[in-house]
């Protein structure tokens, strides 16, 4: 049988669909940049891929850390609870080298700072937007930390480090890069206010002292099946994750 003059079994296709066909993969929503990216647009992304991963691969660690090696977990981390449980061995007389401990922890801390500060320089402000996504209580909070950011210039970094529920340190830290800070300076104030934060968590370690360490000691027991747990936890969630995007 003939086909009618303008019958095909293919649909036309809207003009909404060609205009994706057409795009570009790095056009495709939730990229950061407004351009084609460049090898250091690529570097930069890549950095922020390795933070998320060594993250969650160093989760075993840390659980095991924490209970056999307090000291060790704050200086390769520096994580807040490991710097308090520092301090409560100092208080006790168990680390009589705690400033070396703490001085390493401030520096480590801040290890992967740089590169949001880099996303900032390179996109602007393309990874809040990212962050911020389509949520629109997540651009609420997002817009109110950048206005705080904004007001505060270089003291911004003093509230970066605030442990309430708000992305305050990542809006910082771009909007640093945005915003034409030198990454030396940025280095310097972050550095300065990462370090006032960790030594007001040791000082209240510290100041509790005796409890802490017993609890210390009692997790001790434990931290080889927490190490464990978590190392299987993250296995499996690597695992399932694996098949989800296969699928």
């Amino acid at each position: 049988m003939r086909e009618e003059p303008g019958t095909t079994d293919e649909a036309p296709q809207s003009d909404d669909g060609q205009a994706q066909a057409d795009q570009e993969w790095w056009q495709a929503e939730g990229m950061p940049w407004k351009r084609k990216p460049e090898r250091s647009d690529l570097a930069c992304m890549t950095w922020i891929g390795v933070v998320a991963v060594y993250g969650l691969a160093t989760l075993p660690l840390r659980g095991w850390l924490f209970g056999s090696a307090t000291d060790i977990l704050a200086m390769l981390t520096g994580g807040r609870v490991s710097v308090a449980a520092t301090g409560a061995l100092a208080g006790v007389g168990e680390l009589p080298y705690w400033p070396v401990v703490l001085l390493v922890a401030a520096v480590s801390s801040i290890k992967f700072d740089w590169i949001y500060w880099w996303a900032g320089k390179l996109w602007g402000r393309g990874m809040i937007e990212v962050w911020a996504g389509r949520s629109k209580r997540a651009a609420r909070n997002y817009a109110r930390v950048e206005r705080w950011a904004k007001a505060l210039g270089p003291w911004g970094f003093l509230i970066a480090y605030l442990p309430i529920p708000l992305p305050i340190q990542p809006v910082v830290f771009v909007l640093s890069g945005a915003t034409g800070l030198s990454l030396r300076r940025f280095l310097l104030y972050d550095f300065l206010a990462d370090g006032l934060w960790l030594a007001l968590y040791f000082w209240f370690g510290w100041w509790i002292g005796e409890p802490v360490v017993g609890l210390l000691r009692a997790y001790a027991s434990i931290s080889n099946y927490v190490g464990i747990g978590l190392l299987v936890v993250v296995i499996g969630s690597t695992i399932f994750q694996q098949k989800k995007t296969a699928a």
